[in-house]
């Protein structure tokens, strides 16, 4: 146990290299298929609409909105290795030109080409990433939060879903009327 922690403290500068280590918003936690499946219902994503997955990992969600609702799609992932993984996984899917996985930040991603943005980061990034939110989507955008809420901003839907004992809470957020 010691060693793994030595290492995973020397190895902290190496990860922080790129963005920065306050720059990672969340956990790597993949999403249950049926979480994503309900986000995506909930925030009425229709064809030919742009989905953007903040924090996209595996692409588990773009891969959906492509598959299932016809919508194109852009992941914004700061690990390399998720990159890559989501990549190979598209390309196998033949979703390479529907989806586009982008390697940064999502604090510093260019946003306004989105019609629907899914996240599931924590309450703390949501505030971080708020005012790029407020700042570079259009009205009528429409912002699914899973878990945690984005503090200031009213939903207009909140769907509860029970997934085996667990109950999840997806937020739904309209850029025309968050106040």
């Amino acid at each position: 146990m010691r060693i793994a922690a030595i290492a995973l403290v020397a190895a902290l500068p190496c990860l922080g290299q790129q963005f920065g280590l306050t720059e990672n918003l969340a956990p790597n936690l993949p999403t249950p298929q049926l979480i994503v499946e309900k986000m995506l219902e909930a925030g009425h994503v229709k064809a030919g609409e742009t989905v953007y997955d903040l924090g996209s990992g595996d692409g588990r969600i773009l891969i959906a909105a492509a598959q299932q609702f016809g919508a194109r799609g852009v992941g914004i992932e700061i690990l390399p290795e998720m990159c890559e993984k989501s990549r190979r996984h598209i390309k196998e899917l033949g979703l390479e030109g529907r989806i586009t996985i982008v390697e940064g930040s999502v604090l510093r991603a260019d946003l306004r080409p989105a019609d629907v943005v899914t996240m599931c980061l924590l309450t703390a990034s949501n505030e971080r990433l708020r005012p790029l939110l407020e700042k570079s989507l259009k009205p009528g955008t429409r912002v699914v939060s899973s878990e945690f809420p984005v503090k200031g901003w009213r939903p207009f839907a909140v769907a509860h879903v029970r997934e085996g004992s667990l109950e999840h809470i997806i937020y739904v957020y309209n850029m025309g009327n968050i106040r």
